[in-house]
């Protein structure tokens, strides 16, 4: 008897719980290569993907924003800012959006879509859009690691210190498919959008990893 709750306390370990984070933040304090947030999710095929965040940090140098890797990819889907750019990745393949207004100490909003049909990307900042970019028309395939606060070089790791978030990030939500241009103003805006169908910020699953630390959401 002993042996079968200790085997189903190990399986449950291996599941996140899904957690309601309205009003939350993850703070990423300091900078090192360890400390990071693991996103949970079952889907292992994506023909298009949203994601939308929210984030404030005080670093100029290039950071990584939300990284996707499965075990062919490192980078199957990933935002990283550079400088006044930010580059979206699909598949190894990565596009640049050029002369963004990413002013330090100011929380921004970010979202970008892609859809593999036209292979087209486009970013949303602080509700502006960009023009689109091809970037690739490839199906995202694959069983992903999803990360905060550190960019993937291999599958779950190959982590650069030079390349950590230091900040907060909030509001983290991503779709299988394009969301419209008046549903991503709604998230923007805090209005009544629709939650994102694999990560979901008011149900989301994920693990903290070293020194992140769940906080009360300060005024936007």
């Amino acid at each position: 008897m002993e042996k079968l709750v200790l085997s189903m306390l190990m399986l449950a370990a291996c599941y996140a719980i899904p957690r309601d984070l309205s009003g939350k933040v993850f703070v990423f304090p300091k900078a090192t290569s360890t400390d990071h947030v693991k996103l949970f999710t079952s889907k292992k095929e994506f023909d298009a993907v949203t994601v939308c965040l929210k984030f404030l940090t005080d670093l100029k140098r290039d950071i990584g924003l939300f990284s996707l890797a499965t075990d062919d990819y490192s980078n199957d889907f990933l935002l990283f800012r550079r400088d006044d750019m930010i580059e979206v990745h699909v598949r190894d393949v990565s596009t640049e959006f050029l002369s963004l207004p990413l002013t330090p100490n100011t929380w921004h909003s970010l979202c970008s879509t892609w859809h593999s049909d036209n292979g087209l990307a486009q970013l949303w900042l602080d509700g502006k859009p960009s023009i689109k970019r091809f970037v690739s028309g490839r199906t995202i395939t694959g069983k992903p690691i999803t990360i905060l606060g550190q960019e993937q070089d291999s599958y779950g790791g190959g982590f650069d210190a030079g390349q950590l978030f230091v900040g907060m990030i909030s509001q983290v939500h991503m779709w299988d498919y394009t969301l419209s241009p008046a549903e991503i103003k709604r998230y923007v805006n805090d209005g009544n959008f629709t939650s994102g169908n694999v990560f979901n910020w008011r149900a989301l699953e994920y693990e903290i990893l070293g020194k992140v630390i769940l906080d009360e959401e300060p005024d936007m």
